[in-house]
């Protein structure tokens, strides 16, 4: 049965990111936040105070059995996943869950295996292809502005990991991830070309590590060729600095995490560090591209525009673009980046 606002739901996390979701959650109308839980009981007090929430728990079993909630809004950390979503799932409650989804491979195919076998709504939260600036961009694409694009140039430089505290307070477990680059950050920009050009067929990787004193890979170029005949390349790397703190930019690096270049047909497009978009048809002048978005919250208030994605399509008991079953694609797309570089050779995907 289809849920109807208004709609109640709990979150499960406290940390860093949990600022992001509990501040979107409270400009969605129809959703009511009542309860959030995390292990450590200071940090999940401080944000419910923070937050205007009823109240916090320290076992989500706890809560979830005296809030019964609509949905559940899962923020822990990966290896959590699959437990809570076994948990969940068997007692009919719809989710939306945070990436990385859980630690390997074969955990994610099961924890989408569990909510489909429930049949519960259940939508990943990546939500960089939420960003303003991508939403923009496959407009343009779809108008035929640029003609048929051919190639696709992103680079990101997010400046965070080098140094013994790299990463700083805001994200240090990241220096124990075995995988940290693909895994971890990667993954939203393949999501993000999958939204734009359709299916990855072949990836070749070349992954390593910059900073010592982490244990996965913090640089990398991933080299992409699609179903539909594009090609794209990411060229990625959380150790060096961009140029945001120069006066010619003037957006945090965090904003759109690195620049895009597009090439088609017809002319090209380029996508700034703050999200402006410049597109350039062939034989004619360079003109900017308006369009509306807003800096607040996360990255163009991408999480605000994935929570209202998730509560429209709920209530109309839609699919969600990033529903399990879709995003295990661009997870195999992740783990072929992963084989790619172990071997030195490109990888294929799919029939």
């Amino acid at each position: 049965m289809k849920p109807t606002a208004p709609l109640k739901g709990v979150c499960i996390g406290a940390g860093y990111f949990s600022q992001f979701h509990l501040e979107a959650w409270k400009r969605i109308p129809e959703v009511t936040i009542t309860a959030l839980c995390d292990l450590d009981r200071t940090r999940a007090d401080a944000q419910m105070k923070a937050y205007g929430l009823e109240r916090c728990y320290t076992d989500y079993r706890e809560m979830i059995a005296a809030e019964k909630p609509d949905f559940i809004d899962i923020l822990s950390p990966p290896a959590t996943h699959l437990e809570i979503v076994d948990f969940a799932a068997r007692r009919g409650i719809a989710m939306i869950c945070q990436k990385p989804l859980a630690p390997g491979m074969d955990d994610c195919r099961t924890l989408v295996a569990l909510t489909e076998a429930h049949d519960i709504p259940f939508m990943v939260h990546d939500n960089w292809r939420w960003q303003p600036w991508y939403r923009e961009i496959k407009k343009i694409m779809d108008k035929g502005t640029i003609g048929d694009v051919s190639f696709a140039y992103f680079q990101m430089r997010m400046g965070d990991g080098w140094g013994p505290d790299a990463y700083l307070d805001r994200q240090p477990f990241f220096r124990d991830y075995e995988r940290l680059l693909i895994y971890e950050t990667g993954v939203h920009f393949i999501d993000t070309f999958r939204f734009l050009f359709g299916e990855v067929r072949r990836v070749y990787a070349q992954l390593y590590r910059l900073n010592p004193v982490i244990r996965g890979e913090d640089c990398g170029q991933v080299f992409f060729h699609f179903e539909s005949g594009q090609r794209a390349v990411m060229d990625a790397n959380r150790y060096n600095e961009d140029e945001s703190g120069v006066s010619l930019y003037k957006c945090h690096p965090r904003t759109t995490f690195g620049i895009m270049r597009l090439d088609g047909s017809a002319g090209h497009l380029i996508m700034d560090s703050c999200g402006d978009l410049t597109v350039k048809q062939l034989g004619r002048s360079s003109y900017h591209h308006e369009y509306y978005r807003e800096h607040r919250g996360f990255a163009g208030d991408s999480v605000y525009h994935t929570f209202r994605h998730f509560v429209d399509h709920l209530i109309a008991g839609k699919l969600f673009e990033t529903n399990g079953r879709e995003y295990l694609k661009t997870l195999e797309v992740v783990e072929a980046c992963y084989r790619s570089s172990a071997s030195g050779m490109p990888e294929a995907l799919g029939a």
